[in-house]
């Protein structure tokens, strides 16, 4: 079973695992760094649950996921069009003011990586600013016939260096917020040079 597979099969499961979590001590670094009204990309929303917050704080949001399943529901969740596309795909230049990539990339091909964010960061305005999370660690696995990348600060840094354009702002480590998940989640805030 493919990565996409696992999300189109347990669309439902997914949502009720993810869609009720209080997300809200990551959002605050990555908004405080945005202007009012900021255009944001969310990559790889899911549920949509991202997505439908930033847009009830006022945020311009366009979204996209490659399951066509979440695609679906994160639709009817959020009122939005949310664009069937992956990560792979963004090809944007300039266009956004913040990238949001919550627990998406961990399912990036590693030797793709840096590839997928250079694109990421290349749809950043001057000053935008981008929001990774991975599973803290340095492996790569699978699990339910998902395929997993794990990252730590080391592999964290870098990547960053790899980019002349950006600086990483914060990093930090938090506790998963399902209650039967015992895994440490790497947050990155990077910032785009003016």
């Amino acid at each position: 079973m493919e990565t996409i597979d696992y999300y189109n099969n347990f669309a439902d499961d997914f949502i009720d695992a993810t869609l009720n979590l209080d997300m809200e001590s990551l959002y605050q670094p990555f908004l405080a760094e945005l202007p009012e009204s900021a255009r944001i990309l969310d990559v790889g929303c899911g549920s949509g649950r991202d997505t439908l917050a930033f847009k009830n704080k006022g945020y311009q949001i366009d979204a996209i996921d490659y399951s066509e399943e979440l695609v679906k529901r994160a639709t009817s969740l959020t009122g939005a069009q949310i664009k069937l596309q992956s990560f792979y795909e963004v090809c944007e230049y300039g266009v956004y003011d913040g990238v949001w990539a919550c627990a998406s990339l961990l399912h990036c091909e590693r030797s793709g990586l840096a590839e997928v964010v250079g694109n990421l960061i290349n749809a950043l305005k001057p000053n935008g600013v981008l929001y990774m999370s991975f599973k803290y660690g340095d492996s790569d696995r699978e699990k339910d016939g998902r395929k997993f990348i794990d990252l730590n600060g080391t592999q964290a840094k870098a990547l960053v260096e790899y980019f002349d354009v950006v600086q990483q702002i914060q990093h930090w480590i938090t506790a998963d917020q399902r209650p039967e998940h015992q895994e440490k989640w790497l947050n990155l805030l990077w910032k785009k040079h003016a």
